[in-house]
């Protein structure tokens, strides 16, 4: 079990009154982590700090970012060990899944640094005579970033990195399930030197967090907010933030569909069906939910990605190399077991898998799934995989949009110009034509639409979403005036 401190301008602190909660393991209810229970005058602290810090940090040079990030890359990756532990303490996480998080966070503060440079404007034509007009990008100010806990190291340091590479502040709100593991990213961060204040780091008990997140998001030096997480909480958030006027990024839920033709090539759609289901035993936002698949290989495909998922190693990541860990609880088990119920009684059929015990989840395939099942439209987030058949391309893209989610998404045929136009029709924020639906990079523009969330973190879109767009002009000769 292991303790762990805010950090509030600079400094290690403990909540308000010393108040604590605790993080158990999912496997063995074992306490993996204590952790400051924040009040909303501790989060209120943790934005002033970062709004103290903002003035210094904003009128840094573009270079002094560069480094700090970049030696934050390197720190977080010497940490890879910790992550690798408290991941699968906190979430049950396997070692596979928590060095890509750490892999690909490094990456993205990497990323960040080489952006210091592009945060670019323009020169905009005016009708004025002798008026230089401007479009220029500036730090908006402080940035409250919540993350969740599934994708842990990577999406808590996107939440950090792009913002500070804008030149604003950041208060990191860290994930109740997940407290350690948020806390190593900030150590990382502060072995980098940036300088007090610049980044701070609240946790709070379950039950405070809407309290929390609204005084900081209130708090007028507050310019943005971003959160990753389910759409249930995102619309609460979205609500928060129009309450006070406060932008925001959000990047919620999906049902992601992978569409297979009848043209596709088969084993690479199952290599990649099989990547999309089951890295993290499906608790990835991109993670392929929906396999929509032509009939006419559809039997072909069900049986080879059946084989697969069955032969994929499960077991506690503690004791040894696995594919699938635990599920983050047993509230995920009760609900994919209903699920599996409500396939199996409307005439779905079980492929491989079944219902689970404890938080160790088999790879599960449900086959001849339909509209009527409740797995058709709702979120797993878990090994639970649903096949609905289809007959032709008209019908895969019904269905593939038949859902108010529009994250990730992907196409499989080997005609690239007909799979590429499906891609077009599908209404997600990403597709990928014969790739699987979880893969990011640190530089593309990542975000859903519809029930999916708004905004873009990423490269160029990310520098759009977290600095302000001002019009500046310089009068350079004598203007003339009506009166």
């Amino acid at each position: 079990m292991t303790d762990i401190s805010m950090l509030i301008d600079g400094e290690r602190r403990a909540a308000t009154g010393g108040a604590t909660f605790e993080r158990r393991n999912p496997l063995d209810g074992g306490i993996a982590t204590r952790a400051p229970a924040a009040t909303p005058a501790d989060a209120v602290a943790a934005v002033e700090a970062a709004h103290r810090a903002f003035a210094a940090w904003s009128a840094t040079g573009p270079n002094e970012r560069r480094a700090a990030l970049l030696k934050a890359a390197h720190a977080l990756e010497a940490r890879a060990d910790a992550f690798v532990q408290a991941m699968a303490r906190e979430t049950g996480a396997s070692a596979l899944w928590a060095g890509f998080n750490v892999h690909l966070a490094a990456g993205i503060l990497t990323e960040a640094a080489s952006l210091t440079t592009q945060i670019a404007g323009e020169v905009i034509p005016s009708d004025v005579p002798g008026s230089l007009a401007m479009g220029v990008r500036q730090a908006a100010g402080v940035v409250v970033g919540i993350a969740p806990w599934n994708a842990p190291v990577i999406l808590a340091t996107r939440a950090i990195a792009t913002p500070l590479a804008c030149g604003n502040t950041v208060v990191l709100k860290g994930s109740e399930l997940c407290p350690e593991t948020h806390a190593l990213i900030i150590e990382a961060l502060s072995e980098a030197g940036l300088p007090k204040g610049v980044v701070n780091f609240v946790t709070n008990a379950p039950a405070d967090a809407g309290a929390v997140v609204e005084a900081m998001v209130a708090h007028p030096a507050v310019r943005r907010v971003n959160f990753t997480g389910s759409t249930r909480v995102g619309r609460l958030i979205a609500q928060t933030c129009a309450k006070y006027l406060k932008p925001a990024v959000l990047e919620l839920g999906g049902k992601a569909p992978f569409v297979v033709l009848d043209d596709a090539d088969i084993d690479a759609a199952v290599n990649a069906a099989i990547f999309g289901s089951f890295a993290n035993s499906g608790q990835i936002c991109m993670s392929t939910e929906r396999i929509v698949v032509d009939n006419a290989v559809a039997d072909e495909f069900v049986s080879k990605f059946a084989a697969r998922a069955q032969a994929l190693p499960l077991g506690d990541p503690r004791e040894g190399p696995v594919v699938l860990g635990s599920v983050v609880d047993m509230s995920t088990v009760k609900r994919c077991n209903a699920l599996i119920d409500d396939a199996l009684a409307k005439g779905a059929k079980l492929v491989c898998g079944g219902k689970a015990e404890n938080t160790l989840m088999p790879a599960t395939v449900l086959d001849h799934v339909t509209p009527a099942m409740e797995i058709y439209r709702e979120e797993s987030f878990a090994p639970v995989k649903a096949v609905v058949r289809v007959n032709g391309v008209e019908q895969a893209v019904t269905i593939a949009n038949d859902n108010e989610f529009g994250l990730s998404s992907a196409v499989f045929g080997r005609d690239v110009a007909r799979a590429w136009n499906v891609a077009q029709r599908i209404e997600a924020g990403i597709c990928h034509v014969n790739g699987p639906t979880v893969h990011d990079e640190a530089q593309m523009p990542f975000g859903g639409v519809k029930a999916s969330g708004y905004g873009r973190f990423g490269g160029r879109a990310g520098v759009e979403a977290f600095t302000e767009l001002r019009w500046i002009t310089v009068q350079t000769t004598p203007r003339h005036y009506p009166f």
